[in-house]
């Protein structure tokens, strides 16, 4: 029985960029053939519960072949801390909000921003790997929202590779195993 490793993003309402960066994250290990890697995504808050995808994101996603229809928002629940392995922030307030709320320094270890894995960002303090709310402006900042949770996914497959591996107990690098870009 192969090992499972969840990961679940986190946003304010659980209507745009957590489930964008779960939809996203989902086809990068599928396209990776990371069958052991789960996703999913909630929101610090209870606005938008029972609510579908905001539109302009699921615009978004469906251009890029991403369905998004069976997307329903959801609040946090604190026992999440205990059952996933990696947890992503996709904002500082997120961050600070998952980091105030952490029963503990194991569950605070796994709290990380989710463009921690940017290239482009990861040398930098969180405060500076926020992606902004979309929801209150128009497709562009949907598009902004997409490249940036994109940038950082490669980096996230290749953890969750690693990641798995070691629970496996496989040791070896992962040369010839590539991550095919959703883009």
């Amino acid at each position: 029985m192969s090992s499972q490793y969840r990961i679940i993003a986190v946003c304010t309402g659980n209507i745009c960029r957590s489930p964008m960066a779960e939809l996203m994250l989902a086809e990068a290990f599928r396209a990776g053939h990371l069958t052991g890697a789960v996703v999913d995504s909630a929101g610090t808050t209870a606005y938008e519960a029972g609510r579908p995808i905001d539109p302009r994101a699921a615009r978004k996603l469906t251009a890029h072949n991403i369905a998004s229809d069976r997307h329903v928002a959801r609040e946090w629940r604190p026992e999440w801390f205990a059952n996933r392995e990696l947890i992503l922030a996709l904002d500082v307030d997120h961050y600070g909000w998952l980091r105030q709320a952490a029963p503990d320094q194991e569950s605070l270890a796994k709290i990380l921003m989710l463009r921690s894995f940017d290239p482009a960002v990861a040398d930098k303090d969180p405060l500076e790997q926020g992606i902004e709310d979309p929801w209150y402006g128009g497709h562009t900042d949907f598009d902004t929202t997409w490249n940036l949770i994109r940038a950082s996914v490669p980096g996230i497959v290749q953890h969750v590779r690693t990641e798995l591996q070691r629970q496996n107990g496989q040791h070896h690098g992962s040369e010839g195993q590539r991550v095919r870009s959703i883009s």
